[in-house]
């Protein structure tokens, strides 16, 4: 299986730089995944999709200002720092610009000497383990100090930084949002909810991996990146008991598809518990716990694609993005939404 398979013709006009003013007011293209057939609605007509004993499975990671600007402490030249994952109570895995000024030793200085870091080591991938120093609670440095991290698509300055985050995030740790949750509202989440379906909630922090290009020809031969999950007890129970009593998961984003089905077992059950997963879902994959998935539509060539395509078919799928793009439809982050049933 070729990475080219995967690649489509985008029109540069159709990638949103702004989010709606009304979150669930944007397009939602549903696919019926076996046959293909397509419907053109709006997003908050979601609900009528969705049944009562289904379950809803939402990823609730809080998006960090991950990035840093700053100088080198001992040129002044300036440095960018991106955080990645955090690797213990000040060290965090980091992606650097330019990489050849920050060796292991360099030191990069942030705001008025309110926060220092020191680069510790250099990883294969060229990603860095960095040690910060500072005074008080780095959370709050961070808000002060850090920019919300949008993809590179994006040129527009976020007016409202709330605006990539969902309304239910609560778990701070991402370096991405997860952007199919964006289009929801809390008046249609209780909407849903109150009609009987559940709603699990799981964690997974995005990393930039998410957004980096698939590089060789085969797709087998491509390493996934590693990001860090949790489901509790009561988001497995509440998984568990719908696929028991026939009802349907359906997960709100590739994060949460990633998350459940890297938890599940041969079975058909999701266990409660944390740890990183690198699960590269593509066409082939047999899924054991989701039956539908909400989603944004994803860049040529990406793991993401690939990730629908398995689910719902790569002939339905690249049919089904040859449709939206002539229907006009806004792509990616900030973009509008598909759903597969």
């Amino acid at each position: 299986m070729k990475t080219s398979d995967f690649y489509y013709e985008l029109p540069q006009e159709l990638i949103a730089q702004d989010p709606l003013v009304d979150r669930s007011s944007s397009r939602l293209l549903v696919m019926d995944k076996k046959t293909g057939v397509i419907e053109h609605k709006i997003f908050k007509d979601v609900k009528k999709y969705l049944k009562e004993g289904d379950c809803l499975v939402l990823n609730d990671t809080k998006v960090i200002p991950a990035r840093l600007l700053g100088t080198k402490e001992d040129t002044g030249a300036a440095v960018e720092v991106f955080l990645l994952k955090r690797r213990g109570d000040n060290e965090w895995e980091t992606l650097v610009r330019p990489g050849k000024k920050l060796r292991a030793g360099a030191r990069v200085i942030f705001g008025d000497n309110d926060l220092v870091c020191e680069i510790k080591s250099v990883l294969p991938d060229g990603n860095r383990i960095v040690s910060f120093e500072f005074d008080g609670i780095f959370e709050e440095i961070l808000d002060k100090l850090g920019q919300m991290p949008l993809p590179p698509y994006i040129t527009k300055k976020l007016a409202d930084k709330d605006r990539y985050q969902t309304v239910y995030a609560k778990n701070k740790g991402s370096a991405a949002a997860p952007t199919a949750g964006l289009h929801f509202t809390k008046s249609l989440l209780d909407e849903i909810e109150n009609s009987g379906v559940k709603i699990a909630y799981v964690t997974l922090h995005v990393g930039l991996g998410t957004f980096r290009p698939v590089k060789v020809n085969d797709v087998k031969d491509h390493h996934m990146h590693s990001e860090w999950y949790r489901i509790s007890s009561e988001a497995a129970d509440l998984i568990n008991e719908t696929k028991r009593s026939g009802g349907r998961v359906i997960c709100v984003g590739t994060t949460s598809c990633r998350t459940i089905e890297s938890a599940s077992d041969t079975s058909g059950n999701v266990s409660a518990g944390s740890g990183d997963t690198d699960i590269f879902i593509y066409p082939g994959y047999d899924f054991k716990i989701m039956d539908g998935l909400i989603t944004n539509f994803h860049l040529p060539e990406s793991t993401l694609l690939m990730l629908v395509s398995a689910f719902a078919g790569k002939e339905n799928i690249m049919n089904a993005y040859e449709e939206a793009i002539r229907e006009r439809y806004r792509f990616f982050s900030f973009g509008d939404a598909m759903m597969l049933i």
